[in-house]
């Protein structure tokens, strides 16, 4: 962008959707949200992260969602177990979570070591606990359109796409990757956007032609520099989920997404990078999910009290 005229390099930035700045506004808002529904004598939002074994990179993540947390004003709970935990170890945790009445979330770090079966775990924690939204109630009742917790990245990468787009209607999406955490659950909520829909995946033949067909690209694969600038329909909004650590040129290491984005910025409408795209959402998004399963657990406990 500096070879280019500060007039076309202030259209090109224009065309970025700032996923920290969206981030940041929705947890100043779940803040107000979460100190005004302590005042009205509810038990403080108390979100409980799970983390076994020791990757580097989940350690970091599941620090800074506890720091996040404690920044709107809720309480964390943090559980973190050797790798060496056994599955029954773990499920007899989170039976302890469920049942706790100051936790209103329960999210279990993945990956998992391989002694794990990581839908074993997922579908032990309560529906109404499941704050990533990936057990098989709270991804059912997204499936049928009914109201539940819908998993933190594709309602990230949905809030990305509303602030730029107020109605969806009748607009081609397509997914590029079909996994249970983004793809297949993006797609859901494109449908509900009234979006005609197609979900590309691994044996997808004609992924590029697709991708050309978009109106709204959403790229979720986890293979850096897939989706190339000539992918792009002009003027579609692209959004980026995926993040890799690669070597960079002076000896250390940057981030990137599925989409080369030097590429994809001149020919897209709107475009998310990475990073500062659609990652602070997703922890956004916890905390909003947080909020929600502890509203929810009031209203049951008040019509439970009033009968």
């Amino acid at each position: 962008m500096s070879m280019l005229s500060p007039e076309k390099q202030s259209e090109l930035a224009s065309r970025i959707i700032d996923g920290k700045a969206i981030a940041r506004a929705l947890t100043d808002q779940i803040g107000r949200e979460v100190a005004k529904f302590v005042e009205q004598g509810n038990t403080i939002p108390g979100l409980a992260v799970v983390l076994v074994g020791n990757d580097p990179a989940s350690e970091v993540y599941v620090k800074n969602k506890a720091i996040q947390t404690h920044r709107v004003g809720m309480r964390s709970f943090m559980h973190m177990l050797p790798q060496s935990t056994s599955q029954d170890e773990l499920l007899d945790l989170i039976a302890q979570l469920n049942t706790n009445p100051k936790i209103h979330g329960i999210l279990v770090q993945l990956p998992l070591p391989a002694q794990i079966d990581p839908v074993v775990v997922t579908n032990a924690i309560a529906p109404h606990k499941d704050v990533d939204g990936l057990g098989e109630v709270n991804a059912g009742r997204l499936s049928l359109g009914i109201d539940g917790i819908v998993p933190c990245t594709p309602l990230g990468c949905l809030m990305l796409l509303q602030s730029v787009h107020k109605d969806m209607t009748g607009k081609h999406a397509v997914v590029i990757g079909a996994s249970n955490l983004v793809g297949k659950p993006m797609a859901q909520l494109l449908l509900k956007e009234n979006c005609t829909v197609t979900v590309a995946h691994i044996h997808t033949r004609n992924t590029k032609e697709l991708a050309r067909e978009a109106d709204i690209l959403v790229v979720a694969t986890g293979k850096s520099g897939l989706v190339r600038g000539d992918w792009i329909k002009p003027g579609a909004t692209v959004i980026d989920v995926g993040i890799t650590r690669v070597a960079a040129e002076n000896g250390k290491t940057r981030l990137v997404g599925d989409v080369v984005f030097d590429e994809a910025l001149p020919v897209a409408g709107h475009i998310t990078p990475v990073p500062g795209g659609v990652g602070p959402m997703t922890i956004a998004c916890l905390l909003h999910n947080t909020l929600q399963a502890a509203r929810a657990t009031s209203s049951s406990t008040s019509a439970d009290a009033s009968s």
